[in-house]
């Protein structure tokens, strides 16, 4: 019990009642066939071992830096506060991309500059980002195609027990985004352009458009591929069989649907496809 206690306290509890161990979060593309997930976790451990870890998920498409970026997006202010989200999707291993640590809010994300975090920058303006240059709280030896193993996963374990994220780095203000901002741009007549950010598994189509637009549904269209959906729908079972309509998903986010059918095998859309949202009674 003593030794307990004196973990407890060099992690930052007080005592039965009071946790102040964050939660950290692991998303990633290694799958769960390897050996990968359980090795990003043991090495979290050997730091901390009192860590709390969830997975989001290790399935994002190999490499698929946009994907990640959505489903960080979608899941990240589900957990509370102070929790430490580390985000390994990683085609640029072992090159010179930076290894960084971003605070925004309430929450730190640890991963590579490479786009992963451009959502949460959109999001959070006012976050600061720091380069991990440290590498005493490496994992030894690092080795050069398992920075999640090897750097993130040991970081983020010691940001758990209370290192200062401004400890492992200097900060930085050029870190690498995506192409394209998360935000849809507002026309002068008032439309709204957007595209497709995410196709789930359903085939749902995700756009880049938020519920805050939609001002009176009933008024508004939405132009794809010069297909107009003009039904807009609450819930997914409320559609009728074949019929393309627009719903407000759980992610905030705009989505076209179909009932019991891929709307983005029906429309023969992709990520990155145009929509726009128009009011009706809008000049064109």
């Amino acid at each position: 019990m003593k030794a307990r206690r004196e973990d407890l306290k060099k992690t930052g509890r007080k005592g039965r009642g009071s946790p102040k161990l964050p939660v950290i979060t692991l998303l990633t593309d290694f799958g769960t066939v390897d050996y990968y997930v359980g090795a990003v976790k043991g090495a979290i451990l050997s730091v901390n071992p009192l860590a709390v870890i969830a997975d989001i998920t290790h399935e994002i498409p190999p490499q698929d830096i946009e994907a990640a970026a959505f489903t960080l997006l979608a899941s990240y202010q589900t957990f509370p506060a102070e929790t430490i989200h580390v985000a390994v999707v990683d085609p640029g291993v072992g090159s010179a991309r930076r290894p960084i640590i971003v605070r925004a809010g309430k929450r730190f994300f640890v991963g590579p500059d490479n786009g992963i975090f451009t959502y949460i920058y959109d999001r959070a303006p006012s976050h600061q980002t720091f380069h991990i240059t440290a590498e005493k709280y490496f994992r030894d030896p690092a080795s050069s195609t398992f920075h999640g193993r090897d750097v993130f996963a040991p970081v983020a374990a010691a940001l758990s027990k209370g290192t200062k994220p401004q400890q492992f780095g200097p900060s930085i203000n050029d870190e690498v985004r995506l192409g394209k901002s998360l935000n849809p741009v507002v026309q002068k007549n008032g439309k709204v352009e957007g595209r497709i950010i995410h196709i789930d598994r359903f085939g749902n189509c995700v756009t880049n458009i938020t519920r805050e637009f939609l001002d009176g549904k009933q008024q508004a269209t939405l132009l794809i591929k010069r297909i107009v959906i003009r039904t807009f729908r609450d819930f997914y079972s409320d559609g009728s069989d074949n019929e393309l309509f627009a719903i407000c998903g759980s992610a905030g986010f705009l989505e076209i649907s179909v009932n019991g059918r891929s709307a983005a095998e029906v429309l023969r859309v992709e990520r990155g496809d145009a929509v726009t949202l128009k009011m009706t009674g809008l000049q064109n």
